[in-house]
């Protein structure tokens, strides 16, 4: 089935990119929510899964809310304000949701095999029950996305600026022509190629948001809530290197400044680990590695994120750069 999105100059001179952490949870819940590994994100799950499983998230408010395929509830995803919003901005935007859009999210997902029980509360109670909502995405994103969110950001926002120069170089219909195989601009309309969600002009309101994914590969997803402009997720461009190893050659000159225990924490950092772990990698003692975290944190090199009863550290987008090789670049 083809949909199709007319534009005026107005909604054409509307059209924006947003980098929205909400739509980073529900499509990699999404991919979750399934039982195959994604191919192009099987490194990541085999970390996150068990996380989450420790946590009860797969039979919680999220289950209930975003399947393995089908219809995501579109409140899980307000119109952003600006380009790059923080995930509590998103929050408070989900949890003024009004009552009225709640339910009608609730009766397109009535039937589909989603847990009644959780969905017969949040249509009873909407305002408090979106508290508890908020509360697991919150839990959510500490489990599976904060500890790689330097690495995800940076992806999207790599999207977003070659986008943007491609709108100063050839316009914005070259752009809209290569978002997807299933995305086409012609005359004035934007025709998509679905077999799940539509996205037309009657449904929605004036603009285009354009929010490049991580997670949403192979496929575009949309929001239509009028008077929000209408909502395109769209693969970002260099998935299949996201999860690769980052270059980490330049040890001996980081070393020289910080000392080779510091250093060799950070390059073992790639992957989000925790103290128990850095030690038995590093052969350092769980002591040791904890006072040195302390001072790379307080530097701005690691961040740390509570999983469970343990925190995972993760490398910053500072100290990336300081371990890539003088003249070898970034994505």
């Amino acid at each position: 089935m083809e949909y199709e999105l007319s534009f005026s100059a107005a909604d054409l001179a509307q059209t924006r990119f947003a980098v929205s952490p909400m739509w980073e949870v529900v499509t990699s819940f999404r991919l979750l929510n399934v039982e195959t590994d994604p191919p192009l994100h099987r490194h990541w799950a085999a970390q996150v899964r068990p996380r989450l499983l420790s946590a009860g998230l797969d039979r919680g408010w999220l289950a209930a809310l975003i399947p393995g395929a089908g219809y995501i509830a579109d409140f899980l995803n307000p119109t952003p304000a600006g380009p790059f919003p923080e995930l509590s901005a998103e929050l408070a935007g989900i949890r003024a949701s009004s009552p009225e859009n709640v339910r009608a999210d609730l009766a397109t997902i009535a039937g589909k095999s989603r847990p009644a029980a959780r969905l017969r509360l949040l249509h009873e109670d909407p305002e408090a029950v979106l508290e508890k909502v908020t509360d697991e995405i919150q839990t959510y994103w500490e489990l599976a996305l904060a500890p790689y969110w330097p690495r995800l950001r940076q992806l999207l926002e790599a999207d977003v600026f070659h986008r943007a120069r491609q709108v100063a170089e050839h316009g914005s219909a070259h752009v809209l022509n290569e978002l997807h195989d299933t995305v086409s601009w012609d005359d004035g309309t934007l025709r998509m190629v679905r077999r799940q969600c539509s996205l037309t002009r009657d449904e929605s309101g004036a603009g285009l948001l354009l929010v490049p994914s991580a997670f949403a590969w192979p496929r575009v997803l949309t929001r239509a809530v009028a008077p929000d402009p209408p909502q395109l997720a769209y693969p970002a461009r260099g998935i299949g290197t996201l999860w690769e190893p980052r270059a980490t050659k330049a040890t001996d000159a980081v070393a020289a400044v910080l000392g080779r225990s510091r250093t060799l924490l950070l390059a073992e950092l790639d992957t989000p680990a925790s103290t128990t772990q850095l030690a038995r990698h590093s052969g350092l003692s769980a002591a040791a590695v904890s006072q040195h975290l302390t001072a790379l944190r307080d530097a701005g090199l690691v961040t740390g994120h509570r999983a469970g009863r343990s925190v995972l550290y993760a490398r910053t987008a500072i100290a990336d750069a300081l371990l890539t090789p003088v003249g070898a670049g970034t994505p």
